[in-house]
């Protein structure tokens, strides 16, 4: 089995609604799904707030690709448009593969520029390490170390006072 965790964000439309959307499309490998939360736009400050969450992820003989076309056919579902000159615009909904685990259980390292593994951005976001320790808290993202540690050390720590946990929106499936 291949082991995955993803980032979802959204802040276009019904937010809840197209998170939703993601934990049902991942339904069938689904192990774990943290709690919602809040956040102030990252990268890009001229927009929504966001809801973010992270899913962990697990199927048999998975590639990091597949993993990838599959977080890019649910973005497409959800109306996900790419504006090339706003990288951090806004979205109606955003699939990240953070980081894979293959069937022997070591972290997958890629430094192809479609998919590079770990997400070489993540330790830097409070939006993904905090959801993330929610379901897995004692969680390592390969190559940069503990989860918590990540969290709070700065710029980060500084993002996630930002952050709001959002325990009235549940991500139950809509399936």
């Amino acid at each position: 089995m291949t082991r995955a965790v993803l980032s979802l964000g959204s802040n276009l439309g019904d937010r809840l609604a197209h998170l939703r959307g993601a934990v049902a499309a991942f339904r069938d490998v689904l192990l774990a799904a943290s709690g919602v939360y809040e956040t102030p736009p990252w990268g890009d400050p001229d927009q929504p707030p966001y809801l973010n969450a992270v899913l962990l992820v697990r199927a048999p003989g998975a590639t990091p690709m597949d993993w990838l076309e599959r977080a890019r056919a649910v973005e497409n579902a959800a109306g996900r448009v790419r504006d090339p000159g706003r990288r951090y615009g806004p979205r109606t909904l955003d699939v990240d593969v953070i980081s894979v685990w293959g069937e022997d259980g070591e972290p997958v390292r890629s430094d192809d520029p479609e998919l590079t593994l770990p997400h070489p951005r993540a330790h830097l976001r409070a939006f993904v390490l905090r959801p993330w320790i929610d379901i897995e808290p004692y969680g390592r993202l390969p190559g940069h170390g503990w989860l918590t540690d990540l969290l709070n050390k700065e710029p980060v720590a500084t993002d996630a006072r930002h952050m709001r946990p959002r325990p009235d929106l549940r991500l139950e499936s809509t399936r």
